[in-house]
C-alpha cells in the first residue's frame, strides 16, 4: 500500500464534502465510545482481581460488602454539587443555587 499512496491521495483530491465530514464524524465518536467502554471494563476487572488476590493471599481475610451508598458518603460536599448541577443542565435546566436559611 506504500507504493500507492500518492494514487490514493489522489483519489481522494476534492471528493471529501461537509457531510464525508459528518459520517466521519460520527465513526470517529463511535468509536471513541467503545474505548471509552473498553477501559471501564478493563478498570473494574482489575478491581475485581485486586480482590481476589487479597483474599486468596490472606487466609484470615473475609469479603465484605460495603454497601451500594459506600461511596456517596465519601463524596466531598462540593464535588456532588458540581456533579448535580452539570446533570441537570445536561437535562436543560438552568441551574440557580442559593444557600438555604
Amino acid at each position: 500500500m506504500r507504493t500507492k499512496i500518492g494514487a490514493l491521495e489522489e483519489a481522494f483530491t476534492g471528493h471529501f464534502t461537509d457531510h464525508h465530514a459528518y459520517l466521519l464524524g460520527k465513526m470517529v465518536a463511535r468509536v471513541e465510545a467503545i474505548a471509552a467502554h473498553t477501559i471501564t471494563v478493563v478498570a473494574v476487572g482489575r478491581s475485581i482481581l485486586t480482590i481476589v488476590w487479597h483474599l486468596l493471599s490472606n487466609p484470615d481475610a473475609r469479603f465484605h460488602d460495603l454497601g451500594a451508598g459506600f461511596y456517596d458518603t465519601r463524596i466531598k460536599p462540593d464535588r456532588k454539587k458540581r456533579t448535580h448541577v452539570r446533570q441537570l443542565e445536561a437535562l436543560g435546566y438552568r441551574v440557580i443555587l442559593e444557600p438555604a436559611a
